[in-house]
Protein backbone atom coordinates (compact mmCIF):
# COMPACT_ATOMS: atom_id res chain seq x y z
CA UNK A 1 0.00 0.00 0.00
CA UNK A 2 1.44 3.37 -0.90
CA UNK A 3 2.39 5.63 1.77
CA UNK A 4 -0.10 7.78 0.85
CA UNK A 5 -2.85 5.85 1.63
CA UNK A 6 -1.52 4.37 4.46
CA UNK A 7 -0.95 8.08 6.52
CA UNK A 8 -4.81 8.75 4.96
CA UNK A 9 -6.01 5.36 7.07
CA UNK A 10 -3.87 6.31 9.77
CA UNK A 11 -5.89 9.99 9.86
CA UNK A 12 -9.05 8.19 9.70
CA UNK A 13 -8.32 5.83 12.80
CA UNK A 14 -7.20 8.73 14.94
CA UNK A 15 -10.26 10.45 13.74
CA UNK A 16 -12.35 7.26 14.86
CA UNK A 17 -10.54 7.11 18.17
CA UNK A 18 -8.91 3.81 16.89
CA UNK A 19 -5.02 4.81 17.83
CA UNK A 20 -3.82 1.57 18.51
CA UNK A 21 -4.56 0.70 14.68
CA UNK A 22 -3.01 3.90 14.22
CA UNK A 23 -0.29 3.24 16.35
CA UNK A 24 0.66 0.00 14.28
CA UNK A 25 0.12 1.38 10.76
CA UNK A 26 2.62 4.32 11.69
CA UNK A 27 5.32 1.54 13.51
CA UNK A 28 4.99 -0.31 9.73
CA UNK A 29 6.02 2.65 8.21
CA UNK A 30 8.23 3.88 10.11
CA UNK A 31 9.82 0.10 9.80
CA UNK A 32 9.82 0.51 6.22
CA UNK A 33 10.88 4.23 5.75
CA UNK A 34 13.32 4.39 8.60
CA UNK A 35 15.10 7.86 7.45
CA UNK A 36 11.80 9.85 6.98
CA UNK A 37 11.56 11.98 10.24
CA UNK A 38 7.85 13.19 9.74
CA UNK A 39 6.65 9.90 10.29
CA UNK A 40 8.78 9.37 13.31
CA UNK A 41 7.43 12.49 14.28
CA UNK A 42 3.54 11.24 13.59
CA UNK A 43 4.86 8.31 15.91
CA UNK A 44 5.65 10.23 18.75
CA UNK A 45 2.26 11.97 18.51
CA UNK A 46 0.65 9.14 19.19
CA UNK A 47 2.60 7.78 21.84
CA UNK A 48 1.89 10.96 23.59
CA UNK A 49 -1.72 10.34 23.00
CA UNK A 50 -0.75 6.77 25.27
CA UNK A 51 1.13 8.64 28.30
CA UNK A 52 3.94 7.22 26.97
CA UNK A 53 6.89 9.89 27.11
CA UNK A 54 9.43 7.28 27.10
CA UNK A 55 8.25 6.20 23.57
CA UNK A 56 7.66 9.76 22.62
CA UNK A 57 11.10 10.50 23.20
CA UNK A 58 12.94 7.21 20.98
CA UNK A 59 10.67 8.39 18.10
CA UNK A 60 11.27 12.45 19.02
CA UNK A 61 14.90 11.63 19.66
CA UNK A 62 16.31 12.84 16.24
CA UNK A 63 14.57 16.05 16.10
CA UNK A 64 15.71 18.81 17.52
CA UNK A 65 12.50 20.07 18.94
CA UNK A 66 12.44 17.18 21.18
CA UNK A 67 10.91 17.44 24.57
CA UNK A 68 13.74 17.32 27.17
CA UNK A 69 11.77 15.32 29.85
CA UNK A 70 10.66 12.60 26.85
CA UNK A 71 14.39 12.88 25.73
CA UNK A 72 15.53 11.81 29.25
CA UNK A 73 12.55 9.10 29.93
CA UNK A 74 13.74 7.16 26.42
CA UNK A 75 17.33 7.51 27.45
CA UNK A 76 16.14 5.97 31.21
CA UNK A 77 14.48 2.91 29.67
CA UNK A 78 17.25 2.29 27.15
CA UNK A 79 20.74 2.73 29.41
CA UNK A 80 23.09 1.63 26.89
CA UNK A 81 24.28 2.91 23.41
CA UNK A 82 23.72 -1.05 22.18
CA UNK A 83 19.80 -0.54 23.15
CA UNK A 84 19.56 2.97 22.01
CA UNK A 85 21.04 2.04 18.80
CA UNK A 86 17.99 -0.63 18.23
CA UNK A 87 15.45 1.46 19.55
CA UNK A 88 15.76 4.22 17.17
CA UNK A 89 15.37 1.25 14.26
CA UNK A 90 17.95 3.90 12.08
CA UNK A 91 18.58 2.15 8.96
CA UNK A 92 21.60 2.92 6.45
CA UNK A 93 24.74 5.33 7.39
CA UNK A 94 23.95 8.66 8.91
CA UNK A 95 24.26 10.60 6.04
CA UNK A 96 20.91 9.59 4.70
CA UNK A 97 19.40 11.66 7.79
CA UNK A 98 17.46 15.00 6.89
CA UNK A 99 18.75 16.81 8.89
CA UNK A 100 22.20 18.33 10.37
CA UNK A 101 20.82 17.85 14.17
CA UNK A 102 19.78 14.09 13.20
CA UNK A 103 22.96 12.89 11.75
CA UNK A 104 24.87 14.40 14.95
CA UNK A 105 22.53 12.41 17.03
CA UNK A 106 22.63 9.45 15.33
CA UNK A 107 26.56 9.63 14.77
CA UNK A 108 27.43 10.51 18.50
CA UNK A 109 24.15 6.72 18.95
CA UNK A 110 26.92 4.68 17.19
CA UNK A 111 30.20 6.30 18.42
CA UNK A 112 29.24 5.42 21.99
CA UNK A 113 28.48 1.73 20.75
CA UNK A 114 31.58 1.57 19.17
CA UNK A 115 33.32 2.68 21.86
CA UNK A 116 31.36 0.77 24.54
CA UNK A 117 32.42 -2.49 22.73
CA UNK A 118 35.70 -1.85 21.65
CA UNK A 119 34.82 -1.80 17.82
CA UNK A 120 33.70 -0.23 15.03
CA UNK A 121 29.68 -1.12 14.63
CA UNK A 122 26.99 0.42 12.12
CA UNK A 123 22.95 0.94 11.95
CA UNK A 124 23.11 -2.06 9.29
CA UNK A 125 24.37 -4.52 11.35
CA UNK A 126 23.51 -3.18 15.40
CA UNK A 127 25.24 -5.67 18.14
CA UNK A 128 22.83 -7.81 20.13
CA UNK A 129 23.91 -8.23 24.26
CA UNK A 130 26.69 -11.11 24.40
CA UNK A 131 28.68 -12.23 27.28
CA UNK A 132 31.07 -9.75 28.60
CA UNK A 133 29.44 -6.51 27.12
CA UNK A 134 27.14 -4.39 29.12
CA UNK A 135 23.82 -5.92 30.93
CA UNK A 136 25.19 -9.51 29.62
CA UNK A 137 23.79 -10.78 32.69
CA UNK A 138 20.57 -9.84 32.52
CA UNK A 139 19.05 -12.91 32.14
CA UNK A 140 20.87 -15.37 33.72
CA UNK A 141 18.52 -15.38 37.15
CA UNK A 142 15.51 -15.92 34.68
CA UNK A 143 17.73 -18.75 32.61
CA UNK A 144 18.35 -20.25 36.20
CA UNK A 145 14.67 -20.20 36.90
CA UNK A 146 14.01 -21.62 33.53
CA UNK A 147 16.20 -24.40 34.26
CA UNK A 148 15.19 -25.33 37.87
CA UNK A 149 11.92 -25.14 36.85
CA UNK A 150 12.39 -27.76 34.32
CA UNK A 151 13.94 -30.33 36.62
CA UNK A 152 11.23 -29.53 39.07
CA UNK A 153 8.45 -31.21 36.43
CA UNK A 154 11.10 -33.96 35.63
CA UNK A 155 11.41 -34.89 39.25
CA UNK A 156 7.83 -34.48 39.58
CA UNK A 157 7.07 -36.80 36.46
CA UNK A 158 9.75 -39.09 37.58
CA UNK A 159 8.16 -39.78 40.68
CA UNK A 160 5.01 -40.04 39.39
CA UNK A 161 6.15 -42.82 37.72
CA UNK A 162 7.69 -44.77 39.97
CA UNK A 163 4.96 -44.34 42.05
CA UNK A 164 2.91 -46.02 39.58
CA UNK A 165 5.88 -48.89 39.15
CA UNK A 166 5.42 -49.28 42.92
CA UNK A 167 1.84 -49.76 42.58
CA UNK A 168 1.99 -52.35 39.89
CA UNK A 169 4.87 -54.56 41.58
CA UNK A 170 2.79 -54.52 44.25
CA UNK A 171 -1.06 -55.46 42.30
CA UNK A 172 1.34 -58.46 40.92
CA UNK A 173 2.40 -60.01 44.10
CA UNK A 174 -0.94 -60.18 45.18
CA UNK A 175 -2.01 -61.88 42.58
CA UNK A 176 0.46 -64.34 42.12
Amino acid sequence: MPLTDTLARVDADLAAGRVPMARQRLRGLVSSHATDLTLRRRLAEVYRLYGEPAEAGRWMYLEEDREEGETAAFEARYRTPQERMRALAWRGPESLAPSGFAVERLTAVRTACSEALGRPVDWDSIPSTRDGEPDAGAGKFSGFLAGAGCLVVLLAVAGIWLYGLYGLIGLIGLIG
